[in-house]
């Protein structure tokens, strides 16, 4: 059966999964770059996001292409795609990452407001979603035939689906940084009671790796 998961997310060491003040010139919020200096680098992203060649292997490359394996679907908070609020101006803003995606598979938004599908090279279409959590996963589910879900973002759809207990696996990313502020992925959630635990660590130059699932 498939999981959800959420993969390779950056945390301050505050706590913090995104910097204030998104705009297009602070796509993360204001600082927030930080939480992904080890990602950066690596193969994984240099093919992946930026479509190059090169990049650095070892282990946190080996963590960001793990976050890629065996995903058919994705579920994306409304800020993860874009900076626009309120309703859909126009069709004119279709993400952060130009004409091919770095998905290559369908993606559901979270959102208030309705929108037709977007269509996008690489396999990538953008599915609106205004009836919640649960519906987005739901169609998740069916669009990745057996494959895992991997929720992208941000900060606070990432927490709806913790406080449902939902997610079935974490791999967070522990950054050498402070934020000072901006948005907290666990204020006000109780994770031992939710019944998640920490399953492994692994620290590298770069970062702390901490995978965490769902206990027994």
């Amino acid at each position: 059966m498939s999981k959800l998961k959420v993969c390779c997310f950056g945390l301050s060491l505050d706590g913090y999964g995104a910097g204030p003040d998104q705009s297009l010139e602070n796509p993360l919020g204001v600082g927030a770059m930080a939480l992904h200096e080890w990602f950066f680098p690596t193969r994984t992203f240099q093919s992946m996001v930026l479509s190059k060649d090169g990049g650095t292997t070892g282990p946190d490359d080996d963590f960001a292409r793990a976050g890629f394996e065996n995903v058919g679907a994705w579920i994306l908070g409304r800020n993860m795609f874009g900076p626009v609020r309120g309703d859909w101006p126009d069709d004119t803003w279709k993400g952060w990452w130009g004409d091919c995606p770095p998905y290559h598979t369908d993606v559901f938004v979270l959102t208030h407001y309705p929108r037709a599908p977007v269509v996008m090279e690489g396999g990538t279409t953008f599915h609106f979603v205004t009836e919640g959590i649960e519906t987005a996963l739901g169609r998740a589910r069916d669009a990745a035939q057996g494959k895992d879900i991997r929720v992208g973002g941000g900060v606070a759809t990432i927490r709806q689906f913790l406080a449902a207990g939902l997610i079935d696996e974490m791999h967070l990313v522990l950054s050498p940084c402070l934020l000072g502020t901006g948005e907290s992925l666990f204020a006000g959630l109780d994770m031992a009671a939710l019944g998640y635990r920490v399953k492994s660590s692994a620290s590298t130059d770069a970062a702390t790796h901490i995978r965490i699932d769902r206990g027994n």
